[in-house]
């Protein structure tokens, strides 16, 4: 059981269970059993092998042992932060740098800093309307905020799960502001556009009249498949938002990178909104050791990652399963998607127990249903997923779907 995540015991009438009269001595309520989720996070935690170490699921003395590096990004000899100078300023300068922008500002969290950029743009194009994917964050993910805090209208140019096309921004029926890409496109698979596509939908954005605002949360893991530096890319933008925890392991966090006046109204937002924190010097910190340990490395794990996608397909496929599909085929970030023909909770439950009998966890992230008879998750490669040859991902693929075929038929 992990600590913090017990729930107390219930009778089958919804009361907390009355004490056993025949059973003497019995005064303490008994534990509920673990729910699938604990029971897959304690796997996670206890296997020897786990192909995605997520920093995140760590306990927190794990977590809090990434700042013992903080001496090495910053001068921890400098008085701390307060309401956004300091150590905030230096991160924020740092971010600017790598992205080619003239400026920059930290953020609390990327719902904010979109919505303030979105906000901003409106203002200065005059057009609330806001044309971006149905399944990007704000749609998703955001509860509507776009609309229902920052007066903003989502226009939607296509419901396909894939990146819009330049012909499809064109042919828009009505003017919008901005428009709003998000790179990769998580839930259509973490899918990218070509280099040659994502310049003809600036471009034709700017035939509209339009600002491009590029969600940038997994941005720093996008030079490899464009074959671009990180400025390159984000300068076919007129604003980019990028996130600290998605790919570089940081407490959280976020920053918006643009021209100094978007930039320093975006500061005048960020405390209307409440994101002017008065000390945010961990987050800061853990951002800045990500920039240094992490970034460096996310190509070599979009390669790898690529690796991983083959030997699963091969190890599935010599355990018979009949149906799969690994999305896209051949990965254009660290992520991807695995689809099955078999329900959740089966599904759920062969990962977990493979993780718990082997000791070698392929799969540590949740599984979520997409229709009756299928299921997926979403597959990270990390660190951890180095010391994985292919040979290792074909075994344990292969031992995955033998115990997978062995429940029940797809």
């Amino acid at each position: 059981m992990i600590t913090g995540m017990t729930d107390t015991a219930h009778g089958t009438d919804g009361t907390k269970g009355a004490r056993d009269e025949g059973s003497p001595g019995r005064d303490a309520e008994e534990a509920a059993p673990p729910t699938p989720r604990e029971r897959r996070i304690a796997a996670w935690r206890n296997a020897p092998r786990v192909l995605a170490r997520l920093g995140f699921l760590a306990p927190l003395r794990e977590r809090m042992a990434l700042l013992d590096a903080a001496g090495e990004v910053y001068d921890l000899d400098e008085t701390s932060d307060l309401y956004g100078n300091g150590v905030v300023e230096a991160l924020e300068q740092r971010v600017a740098g790598l992205l080619g922008t003239e400026a920059a500002a930290f953020f609390p969290t990327g719902t904010m800093a979109q919505q303030v950029a979105l906000r901003c743009w409106a203002g200065r194009t005059g057009n609330p309307a806001v044309a971006l994917h149905p399944l990007s964050h704000p749609e998703v993910y955001e509860r509507n905020a776009l609309s229902q805090v920052s007066g903003l209208r989502p226009v939607r140019f296509t419901n396909e799960p894939r990146q819009p096309t330049a012909e499809e921004v064109r042919g828009l029926d009505e003017p919008f502001g901005a428009l709003m890409l998000e790179l990769p496109l998580r839930d259509a698979g973490f899918v990218l556009p070509t280099w040659d596509e994502l310049t003809g939908l600036a471009d034709a954005a700017r035939e509209r009249d339009a600002i491009v605002h590029l969600d940038g949360a997994r941005l720093w893991e996008c030079t490899e498949h464009f074959g671009r530096p990180l400025e390159e890319i984000a300068g076919l933008a007129d604003s980019v938002y990028v996130s600290f925890y998605k790919s570089l392991d940081a407490f959280g966090g976020a920053a918006l990178a643009g021209p100094a006046g978007l930039i320093e109204e975006a500061k005048a937002w960020r405390h209307r909104y409440g994101g002017a924190v008065f000390q945010q010097f961990p987050t800061a910190l853990s951002a800045l050791i990500g920039l240094d340990r992490e970034l460096p490395r996310l190509p070599e794990y979009v390669r790898h990652a690529r690796v991983v996608a083959s030997a699963l397909r091969e190890g599935l496929e010599a355990g018979g399963l009949p149906w799969f599909r690994i999305h896209p085929e051949v990965p254009h970030t660290h992520d991807f998607q695995l689809w099955l023909p078999y329900e959740t909770e089966l599904v759920a439950e062969t990962a977990i127990r493979a993780g718990e009998e082997t000791g070698s966890m392929l799969f540590a992230n949740h599984w979520d249903p997409k229709g009756p008879g299928l299921t997926f998750t979403e597959v990270y490669v990390r660190a951890a997923a180095l010391e994985w040859t292919a040979d290792d991902v074909r075994e344990a693929a292969t031992d995955f779907a033998h115990r997978l075929t062995a429940t029940g038929a797809a």
